[in-house]
């Protein structure tokens, strides 16, 4: 398993690294987004979508639990599930919901709260940890697969803070 870990001081450095995992995505890419409230997943994925060509809002699923955005990364069009698990009841209901079939080749789904779901989802390819740490932020990106590894491979190319 590949690690990738930095501090991140403030919220220039979390849409930094936002544009640069834009630059890394692909069809298929799972990214799960672990942290407590507070800690920058939906602003990181924020600044992941607007980075990647999204212009209009970008607003968290809570309630929801999925919001579906077509991007482009190097021009081709992807569709991205930003889903936010941290209100889901049970597990059940991410079933129930058929939330399943968008974990395929043709989406790539980032996840916030993923173990709402407790093991119903298939494994990561890359799992970001965040935690508040003083004024800003550490994470640290972890690679489950290939299709991870080759994500950080590439965000060490893009990332400046």
């Amino acid at each position: 398993m590949q690690r990738w870990t930095t501090q991140l001081p403030d919220e220039t450095s979390t849409q930094a690294l936002g544009a640069a995992l834009s630059r890394t995505l692909t069809s298929g890419l799972k990214i799960y987004l672990h942290g407590e409230l507070g800690a920058g997943k939906t602003s990181l994925t924020r600044a992941l979508l607007q980075a990647a060509g999204h212009s209009g809002r970008v607003k968290s699923p809570t309630y929801t639990l999925v919001e579906p955005y077509a991007i482009s990364v190097d021009g081709k069009a992807l569709s991205l599930m930003h889903f936010d698990l941290y209100r889901m009841g049970s597990p059940e209901e991410f079933i129930d919901a058929g939330f399943r079939e968008y974990f395929d080749s043709e989406h790539l789904c980032v996840v916030e709260w993923p173990e709402q779901a407790q093991g119903l989802l298939p494994p990561a390819d890359l799992d970001v940890f965040l935690s508040v740490a003083g004024e800003g932020r550490t994470v640290e990106l972890c690679a489950n697969s290939e299709q991870g590894t080759t994500c950080l491979n590439h965000l060490d190319l893009h990332w400046t803070k």
